[in-house]
């Protein structure tokens, strides 16, 4: 049986978490939206005292459901239509074609966090949404502005203007438990407000591949209570009433639910939810090194003892905070601030998750002494879905081959957009596919970053059923 991911939107908005937009805020908006919000903590764990035997939660979930609303979504998409064949046969080529509007609806949910009404959810919940429609518990609805998104989370912060709002208590996401009971509340498949319950499967789920389009960071907590399309960004619960997390996906081969399930942490998308707030958008730290995470044989190279947890330094970039705090090849890293960070993806979490000028303690192993290193982290410049300057790249999708004309095992990118004022612009347009750079295979956008070099590059690419090599140079 094939697997595949889903998204929990409902309707033509449905996306498979490809993101491509970028953070944005309305500039006009943001000098009165610095404050932060109070938001409410409870850091206990839940299972702090020993409890009898419950046999209703209703207490704890009635106060929840009004804090979790339902999310809807208008977006009008502009199609091109080509004019009458019969029209250009009489007129020529100078007859234009013509542009037909249609709307486009989605549903997800939503929790406030703050009593001045802002609400996290998810980035795929509200992405290139021309209109958001918040509709409370009490059956009050107001329209929602769109204070930044995410896209390498997928967390969203949205805000209404209303008094006399509820809102929910935040736990520590880092104290859950395998085995902890939860809850799932939302509006799944638009049937109203649903509340599911199960137990905390797994935490740190990474390597999903959810959010590897945009180059994301995966850290998701996984639950077996029953999630569908419509649960996203919605409140996932613990035993106490407190937000945990933010449901975000589910792995299916059917679209419905099948017990796998998975939240944002609370924790990770409360500090993204702060940047977003201050600055409209979120500012990661940086290292400035290539990793690999230790493996067995690369233990025995090292000289470091067979089962070692760590990672590798493979490389220094110029000029970065690695190079300025001295750190080498070949050097490994086992703990950020106590932290230990046994893979390249935990360590990439960890640091990005860290502000610019963070002062971190890097403790790692060069050769076989153990040494502690103070790091001060810079910023991380990204766009996410920048190919080369001004050309802009997405997932290859099997529409988007069929179009095409591609076999299904070809792989590649396509360039989505060409910025007019770019130096590719005279050479590289919308709609191609780039199948190869530097005669590597590109799957997607990380592989394809990491093919490109400075100096002279060779793009073998598609376009309207014809391939072609195009030579572009990077300074």
């Amino acid at each position: 049986m094939k697997f595949q991911l889903r998204t929990l939107r409902r309707g033509a908005l449905t996306l498979v978490l490809a993101f491509t937009c970028s953070v944005e805020l309305a500039a006009k908006e943001a000098a009165s939206l610095k404050k932060m919000p109070e938001l409410r903590v409870d850091a206990t764990p839940v299972s702090e005292v020993k409890s009898a035997v419950v046999t209703s939660y209703a207490d704890v979930i009635e106060p929840v459901q009004k804090t979790v609303v339902s999310i809807y979504s208008t977006k009008i998409v502009k199609q091109r239509v080509a004019a009458n064949p019969l029209l250009r046969q009489f007129f020529g080529d100078g007859v234009p074609d013509q542009q037909r509007e249609s709307k486009q609806e989605g549903l997800g949910s939503g929790v406030i966090v703050s009593a001045g009404g802002y609400i996290l959810t998810n980035n795929h919940v509200v992405e290139g949404a021309d209109e958001l429609k918040v509709s409370l518990a009490d059956e009050r609805e107001f329209t929602a502005k769109v204070i930044g998104t995410d896209p390498k989370t997928d967390v969203a912060v949205i805000k209404i203007e209303a008094e006399n709002l509820p809102f929910i208590t935040l736990a520590d996401s880092d104290k859950l438990r395998v085995g902890d009971v939860v809850f799932a509340v939302g509006n799944p498949l638009g049937v109203g407000q649903t509340v599911t319950t199960g137990i905390v499967s797994a935490k740190g789920r990474s390597k999903l591949g959810l959010l590897e389009d945009v180059g994301g960071y995966e850290n998701f907590i996984q639950t077996d209570a029953a999630i569908n399309m419509g649960n996203s960004g919605g409140a996932l619960i613990d035993a106490k009433g407190r937000l945990i997390g933010i449901n975000s996906a589910i792995i299916s081969p059917s679209r419905g639910n099948i017990g796998i399930g998975f939240a944002i942490p609370v924790n990770f998308a409360a500090s993204v939810m702060r940047s977003l707030i201050e600055t409209g958008t979120v500012t990661r730290g940086y290292l400035g090194v290539q990793t690999e995470t230790v493996t067995a044989d690369v233990a025995e190279q090292l000289g470091l003892p067979k089962d070692a947890k760590g990672v590798a330094i493979t490389d220094i970039f110029p000029d970065s905070p690695a190079e300025k705090a001295d750190l080498k090849r070949s050097d490994v890293i086992l703990a950020i601030n106590d932290r230990p960070v046994p893979t390249l993806e935990e360590l990439r979490l960890a640091i990005a998750q860290m502000p610019p000028d963070s002062k971190i303690k890097l403790r790692l192993i060069r050769d076989g002494k153990e040494r502690t290193l103070d790091v001060t982290l810079g910023k991380l410049a990204e766009k996410p879905n920048e190919l080369l300057a001004g050309v802009n790249i997405g997932k290859l999708t099997d529409e988007v081959r069929k179009r095409a004309g591609l076999d299904a095992r070809v792989t590649g990118v396509v360039i989505t957009d060409v910025d007019e004022a770019s130096s590719f612009a005279d050479r590289l347009g919308a709609g191609m596919i780039i199948v190869e750079i530097n005669r590597t295979p590109v799957a997607d956008i990380v592989s394809a970053k990491s093919a490109i070099q400075p100096g002279l590059n060779l793009l073998l690419v598609n376009f309207r059923g014809v391939f072609r090599f195009i030579s572009v140079r990077v300074p």
